[in-house]
This record gives C-alpha cells, structure tokens and sequence, in this order.
C-alpha cells in the first residue's frame, strides 16, 4: 500500500507543491494581515493539494504517449507501467472531488471560481502542442495560487494581490523556460513547441532572466501597494540573491548544475518569501 501510494505522490511530483503553496500561503496570510482563521488555512491547503493533484495527473495523462519516447520521461508512472490511465483517471476525480468541496468550504465566490480554474490547470496540457506560450500559461496556473488564497480568506476580488500573482508568473515561467532546455532536442523531433526548441539555449537563458527581473519588480510593485517593511524588503533581497545565483552557474556552454537551478533554489525563493511576509505581518 505505501509503495502504490509513493507511485502515486512520485507520479504528481509531490515534492514540487514547494513552488505553489507557499505563494497560497502568502497570499492568505496578506489577506489576513497575519494568519487567517485555522480552517481558513486548513481549506486552502485541500484545495491547493486537490487542484494541484488533478491538474499533474491530467497532464501525466494526455502527455503519457509523449513521455513513453521521451528517454527523460519514459520511466515515470505510466508509460512505465505502474500506473494505468483508468486509475489515473480516478485519480483526477477525486483529486478535482477534494477541490471542490474544499471551495465549498471556503466561501461561495470560490466554488464559482473552481470550474474555472480547472479549466486553466487542465489546459496546460495541451498547449506545448501549439505554442511556445505553453511556458507563461503554466505561470499563469501558479500564479493563480495567491489570488484563490485571498478570494478564499475575504470573499472578494482585490487588484493589488495581481502584483504578487504577476510576480509568481513571471518567475514560474523563468525556471519553465530553464527546465525545458534539457528537451530541446526531443521537442524538435516531436514538433512541440517550446522558447528553448525556437531559440536555443543562449537566448532562451536571457529571456528566462528577464522573466525573473520582472519578478523582482513585481514584488517590489507588491511591496507598495501592501504597505509592507522591513522584513519583507528583506526576503525580497534573499531571493532575488537567489535568482541571481541560479543564472549565474548556468551558461550556454554548461547547464550541469540545471537541477540543482531548477528545484533547490526555487524552493529556497517560494519558501522564504512566505516566510519573511508572515514576518513581516506578525513583527
């Protein structure tokens, strides 16, 4: 039974829910001027697990046939075997079950929303087969995370969490862009699109960065709007030193440490600015 259930977490990289739930968390924690109501909390961290979920197992899905010629992909769960597309279908649905009654808990306008964002999670998917925007889109799917924690702390809709939404974007579209530089090669035989298969490794390594300037700005933009100090400016500083460390041991001629680019220190940029906001609204 554990072993099939770490097929199923290895199947949705569980491990990679560091990148969108600490932006859910902050954005909860800055509608609330500090820490919302524990089942506040409780819901939005089900309906982050249940959206997340149903959203990787669509994508391990549709892209199985992809992945099984992919020498990168041709072990994950099932083209190898472990998992079948019936039970990863019942995977989705109960995945996309706790979602919404997560967002029936919440409050009534993110019911309304969740079809909606289902609809962005699950189009993902497709889009690397048509554009090489498939990049902003899946920022765009992350980025929704901080705007569906405010909605589900107060209810309402307020532009100035957009800057924070703008700036997970942005920065979930930059590591994207990085990440798919290991399939340049394979992408151009498939004929899906991507930036790195249209332009290379060099110049796909400059728009990645300047995805990841834009970040910065928008957090600053945030910094503003929210009224927030010290401690924040100083995740803000940790990660943006972060950021600049990522590119900085990638380069056209080596991308050996893309991994360590990818998954480490983007961990390390989510983890700390949720950390240094709460901070700053508690302190």
């Amino acid at each position: 039974m554990f072993r099939r259930i770490g097929t199923y977490l290895e199947m949705i990289k569980v491990a990679h829910t560091v990148f969108a739930l600490p932006f859910a968390l902050m954005g909860a924690f800055l509608a609330a001027r500090g820490m919302p109501a524990a089942k506040t909390l409780f819901y939005i961290v089900l309906a982050m697990v249940g959206g997340r979920s149903a959203a990787m197992g669509f994508n391990r899905v549709i892209d199985a046939e992809i992945d099984a010629r992919n020498p990168r992909t041709k072990d994950r769960a099932i083209p190898a075997g472990q998992v079948s597309k019936p039970m990863a279908a019942v995977f989705i649905f109960l995945s996309v079950l706790l979602l919404e009654l997560s967002a029936a808990k919440l409050n009534p306008l993110c019911l309304k929303l969740s079809p909606i964002l289902l609809l962005l999670l699950f189009s993902y998917s497709y889009t690397k087969r048509f554009t090489w925007a498939s990049h902003v889109v899946l920022g765009l799917c992350l980025g929704a995370a901080p705007l569906a924690a405010w909605i589900a702390v107060t209810g309402a809709f307020d532009p100035r969490i957009l800057a924070i939404s703008f700036a997970v974007l942005f920065w979930v579209a930059g590591f994207d862009v990085l990440y798919a530089l290991q399939d340049i090669e394979f992408d151009r035989k498939e004929g899906l699109h991507s930036i790195p298969r249209f332009l290379g490794v060099g110049k796909s390594l400059w728009v990645a960065r300047a995805f990841h300037f834009a970040m910065a700005g928008l957090l600053l933009l945030g910094y503003h709007s929210f009224g927030l100090g010290g401690w924040y400016l100083a995740g803000w500083g940790l990660c943006t030193g972060v950021l600049v460390y990522e590119h900085a041991i990638l380069s056209e001629d080596d991308l050996s440490r893309l991994n360590v680019a990818f998954f480490n220190l983007n961990g390390i940029v989510s983890i700390a600015l949720c950390l240094f906001t709460y901070l700053d609204l508690a302190l």
